[in-house]
């Protein structure tokens, strides 16, 4: 039986109600009266199926829908074949979500299901305790009246998700929670995720006071070292210390370099301690890098050709003493790696998009592709004998970038073996400022 059948079988059954109408008319020559009585007879027909419909509909339409003919037969079939299929799909989701329940509830992480609006639709038994969230009481509850830390309510109102949050947990405030929410669904869903970070952020801590501790306590016996070798170098010439002048100065050598470690692990501890910005100023930077050069020329010793090329009165809204660090770091690695008679060239310069370019490049050793990604960890090193000789302490770097994640920048790094390197730090246009700020 092909589509058609049902609606051809329906075509001839109203013209045989016509044709017999019009029979009944000839014989009883009552014309109206004959098509009026079949009208009706048809109408009846199709009102009975209607109600037969309704009725099957209003039931469920679960049992075995009625029987009938032609057209009403067919829409009998197809609408309990739809219905079918729309049960086996519920169940197939049914059964997704059940699975999906299931294992989200063991996560060791809370999870939360939110609606498009913000309200709870589901939650794990991890949610329930970092979370203080309690069922069935929070259900349908809009979270933000549940959690209530101002930077949730920031992070979750500006509706931008690609980083993590991290506060304390609303039922233990001794537990950090790092927060993160994944659209789903179109966007019509959230899911969000809180994870217990406390150990981490006790290890950080436990690592970023070692540091610090220890520099401390470096730093007052090798002053008192330090002084004491400079103190015996200055003496008078005797046979004696005509002897020891080579070990002396070897040992001022290295008194230095570990002088110079412990600055840097103290600069790194600090900007690590004071996670959040402080109140920036208005930088000069035609005044910063013209000091940053004078050191250049000092640090060269005449030895290399030092170029300075800058936007004149361009204003940068940071910290002083931190952008000389990272700017003084990047010029002092060209001159290192530099061979004598070597050019850098130190550039800084607005760009179309109103944001800040600062560049130092170098026709120096260069760099390898593969070690790129890593030279901002700490101490690491592409040569380590080479970088100890030149007087450097593998940390340049890593306070480089601490100080450009600090005021919004990046760093990009491009360099050639036995051609050169030049790193570029890019401040956004955010960061523009007058001499009046």
């Amino acid at each position: 039986m092909t589509l058609l059948n049902p609606w051809v079988y329906e075509i001839w059954r109203f013209v045989t109600v016509t044709f017999l109408a019009l029979l009944a008319g000839l014989l009883t020559g009552n014309m109206i009266l004959s098509a009026l009585i079949a009208s009706l007879g048809y109408i009846t027909w199709h009102l009975i199926n209607l109600v037969r419909l309704e009725k099957w509909l209003r039931s469920g339409g679960a049992s075995v829908p009625p029987i009938g003919k032609g057209v009403w037969g067919e829409l009998y079939y197809d609408i309990y074949r739809m219905r079918q299929r729309n049960r086996k799909s519920k169940r197939r989701l049914a059964d997704v979500i059940g699975r999906f329940r299931e294992s989200t509830a063991a996560l060791p992480d809370a999870a939360v299901v939110l609606r498009a609006t913000g309200e709870i639709e589901w939650f794990n038994s991890a949610a329930a305790h970092y979370l203080g969230l309690t069922s069935p009481n929070d259900i349908g509850q809009r979270l933000i009246n549940l959690l209530r830390h101002p930077a949730f309510s920031h992070y979750l109102a500006q509706g931008d998700y690609s980083s993590t949050l991290e506060l304390p947990s609303p039922a233990d405030e001794t537990v950090i929670l790092e927060v993160n929410i994944i659209p789903y669904g179109g966007k019509n869903q959230n899911l969000l995720i809180a994870r217990d970070i406390t150990r981490i952020k006790r290890l950080e801590s436990m690592r970023k006071d070692f540091v610090a501790n220890v520099s401390h306590e470096l730093r007052t016996p090798l002053t008192v070292l330090s002084g004491t070798l400079e103190t015996i170098s200055d003496a008078d010439n005797s046979e004696t210390l005509a002897t020891w002048r080579r070990s002396l100065n070897y040992m001022q050598q290295h008194t230095m370099r570990m002088q110079n470690i412990v600055d840097d692990l103290l600069m790194i501890s600090k900007l690590e301690a004071d996670d959040h910005q402080q109140d920036h100023h208005p930088v000069s930077l035609s005044a910063l890098l013209s000091t940053v050069y004078d050191e250049a020329l000092v640090l060269s010793d005449s030895q290399h050709e030092i170029r300075l090329d800058i936007t004149p009165s361009l204003w940068l809204l940071g910290d002083e003493k931190e952008l000389h660090s990272a700017f003084s770091n990047l010029v002092a690695n060209a001159i290192r790696y530099s061979p004598a008679g070597g050019v850098v060239v130190i550039k800084c310069q607005q760009q179309d998009d109103g944001g800040t370019l600062f560049c130092v490049k170098d026709g120096g050793i260069g760099i390898a592709p593969h070690h790129i990604q890593r030279l901002t960890e700490r101490f690491y090193r592409i040569d380590t004998g080479r970088s100890r000789d030149s007087g450097g302490t593998g940390l340049g770097l890593a306070i480089v970038k601490h100080v450009l994640d600090r005021h919004d920048a990046r760093m990009e790094i491009s360099s050639k073996v036995e051609k050169g390197s030049e790193f570029c730090c890019y401040f956004p246009a955010s960061r523009r400022c007058s001499a009046v700020y």
